[in-house]
């Protein structure tokens, strides 16, 4: 899963299959700003989980 860029800020997601949890990192020129902690099930997070977790952190921070 590679990472997304919206509004100049770069979202890279990781994740552990045994935790079942992960992190989105988020970076704005190349400096990490803040993480997103989620959980989830199965053997990897599904990408529309991930997208919606940047959505949500671009309409909290008014990133456009």
């Amino acid at each position: 899963m590679g990472a997304i860029e919206r509004g100049g800020y770069r979202f890279e997601p990781e994740f552990s299959v045994i935790e079942q949890n992960g992190a989105i990192h988020v970076y704005n020129n190349g400096e990490f700003i803040d993480e997103v902690t989620f959980s989830f099930n199965g053997k990897f997070p599904e990408l529309p989980q991930i997208e919606k977790l940047v959505d949500e952190y671009c309409e909290q921070h008014g990133i456009l």
